[in-house]
This record gives C-alpha cells, structure tokens and sequence, in this order.
C-alpha cells in the first residue's frame, strides 16, 4: 500500500471544484490564446500559432496558480529566455543530441539566476534546438513570435480568468503579521509564535526542494498549530465572548450621525449596515468629521467572522495593529455580535487558565 501511496501522490489542497476550474481555464485560456496567436502571425504561414510548452504552462497556470514555478514572469520570462538560449545553442552546437542536452541545463541555470524557474523553460529551450524550419528560418525572432507572444497571452488570459476563479493570481501570501509602528521589534505575535527564521533553518535541514513559497509555508504551519490547539483543548467560540448588544449604523446616513454615536459611546469603530441589517464596513473614531459626507463615503472594509469560530481565528486580525474589533455575522451576512481586543485578551486568558488543562474528548 505504501507502495501505491508513493507512486500516486495527491497534491495538498485539491478539491473537485479546483480541478474542474483548471479545465475551464485551460480549455479557455489554450482556446483564445490560439486564436489572437493566429491573427496576430497572419501571414507568417511557417510559424506555428501555439508552442507545446504552452500546455504545460496552462497545467500549472490553471491548476497551480499559487505556485511559485506558474507566477507571470515564471511563465513569460521562463519561456521566453529558455527559446533564446536554445536557439543560441544551436547556432553553437551543430549535434543536434547533445545541443538538446546543453540547451535545457543552461536554461535551467539562467532561468534560476533570473528567478523565473518554470518547468515547460527546458521543453522551450528545445524548441530552439528541434524546432525545425520555422525555428530555424526566424532565429531569435522565434523566442519572441510565437514562444513570447504565447506566454503573454496566456498569462493575461490567466489574469482575468482567475479573477472569477476566487484564486489569487498572481498570487501574494497573506502576510502573517506586519509591524505596523516603525520600531524594530517583531509582531506581536511574532515574539511567541514561529518566525520566519525557524521556517528558514527547518527548509535549511531539508534535503528537497519545495514547490510552495516560505510566506505560504509560514502561514500553513501557524493554521496547524491553531487547529491542532482547537483540537486538544477547550478553546471558546466567538458567540462566548462577543457583545451583543451592538450599536450601527445605516451607509446612506450622514456622516454627522456616525461620528456622533462614536464620540457619544466612546467606540473606537462603529459597524455599517444596509437597510436589511448586513455589514456593509465599518467607520472609526479618527476619520475627521465631515458634516456634509455620507456614511458611505467614509466606510473601510469589515473584518468578519461567525459565531461558531475559534476566537483564535481572531488573534491575527485583533494583533495587526489595524483592527480594533472583529464583527460576528450569521450565515447571510447579518450582524449579531462584534469582539473587541478587549474581548479577546478575556478570552485567551480563561483559555491560559482553564483550557489547556482540560482537554476535549476526541
């Protein structure tokens, strides 16, 4: 069985609906890119409109998008590069054997030094060497039309594609927390928690290369420990703690009614409702006032949560230095309760006192 496990291994984090959205996209992402290719050589009859690394970039473009090996310049960069350099190395080397073998490890070394490691680079970098009489007749200008003509709109395509696949791209980390006060030391939850050092030197004692960024491994890590926390003790949910008793206010009202609640009740934020009671944003204490503004115009984004999360879900939001409260909403939107610092620091220390030593049953 082990055997079997080794020789078929799944990707982390896959699900059905990540696998169906990366045949949408490539069937969409190959099928237009194909089609601008093929207006925009017109003429040019021995061009082929699509290179074959292009669907191996489509694979980890659409399948992959938080690769590191399927970012833009990855694709662009890593293609583009590694057609030049196979074509340089057949103009070097007259065997075709082993100008194919020089030609991928040196695009695997210049891709690495310009830091666009993209795998379909070593099959593009044949291209150079293989590619026949349209390689050949066009020279350079073949690593730029089609090979970097491609890459570019397949990488635009993915842009815009992956806008409504909710999947970030090009994808960025979520930070796992900033100093936001200018001083040297490290984020609060830094001092206690893992820091990127200990994700440096635990990498360093590996022996293989990872297909994932230190930022995301970083933020992997931390969500196992929260849940491996969640799991073995008591910890309360956010309907334990959170007030709920919670004063708002409308997007269309004046401004001058915000600011008066928040001087009035000594908030710091006042949540933002629509007419039908869901949280449209929020407004704080230190916007100046403006008598003559709306609500709406005034508003920031609201972090969000429900009553039945962790309040350890909590602790990264209410430790960045932004974000003073975190609004609790029900499974439509609607606001029903809100958790402050305050709250919070309640709340880890009833679980510092009584939670871990008392494990739940699993």
């Amino acid at each position: 069985m082990g055997v079997v496990r080794a020789l078929t291994p799944r990707m982390a984090g896959t699900t059905f609906r990540d696998r169906s959205i990366a045949c949408l996209g490539a069937l969409i992402g190959i099928g237009v890119t194909g089609l601008i290719s093929g207006w925009a050589v017109g003429n040019m009859q021995h061009l082929p409109l699509l290179v074959a690394p292009l669907g191996a970039s489509a694979v980890l473009l659409f399948a992959v998008p938080a690769s590191p090996l399927a970012q833009p310049w990855s694709i662009i960069g890593g293609n583009t590069i590694s057609a030049l350099v196979g074509i340089a190395v057949a103009h070097l080397i007259p065997d075709k054997a082993l100008a194919a073998a020089v030609a991928v490890a040196l695009a695997i070394a210049v891709m690495s030094l310009l830091r666009c490691l993209h795998p379909p680079g070593g099959a593009a970098s044949l291209l150079g060497v293989l590619g026949g009489p349209a390689a050949a007749s066009y020279s350079f200008g073949f690593a730029f039309v089609p090979v970097a003509l491609n890459s570019i709109l397949l990488v635009i395509l993915g842009l815009v594609f992956h806008r409504f696949s909710k999947h970030s791209y090009p994808h960025r980390a979520k930070v796992v927390m900033a100093q936001t006060h200018g001083t040297k030391d490290l984020a609060p939850q830094l001092r206690v928690e893992l820091t990127e050092g200990d994700i440096d030197a635990a990498l360093a004692e590996g022996d293989e290369p990872l297909d994932i960024s230190r930022d995301d491994l970083h933020r992997i890590v931390r969500r196992a420990e929260l849940s491996a926390l969640e799991r073995t003790a008591s910890v309360p949910r956010c309907a334990d703690v959170m007030s709920r008793d919670v004063l708002s206010v409308r997007a269309d009202a004046p401004w001058s009614e915000a600011h008066r609640l928040l001087l009035a009740h000594d908030l710091r934020i006042l949540p933002v409702v629509d007419g039908e009671g869901r949280v449209a944003g929020v407004v704080e204490m230190h916007e100046p006032d403006h008598p003559l503004g709306s609500v709406s115009e005034m508003m920031s984004d609201a972090v969000t949560a429900l009553p039945d999360d962790s309040v350890l879900r909590l602790v990264d939001h209410l430790s960045d230095g932004r974000h003073h409260a975190v609004l609790i909403t029900d499974g439509r939107g609607k606001l029903v309760g809100l958790v402050t610092q305050t709250d919070m620091i309640v709340a880890l220390a009833r679980l510092a006192v009584t939670g871990a030593a008392r494990p739940v049953k699993t």
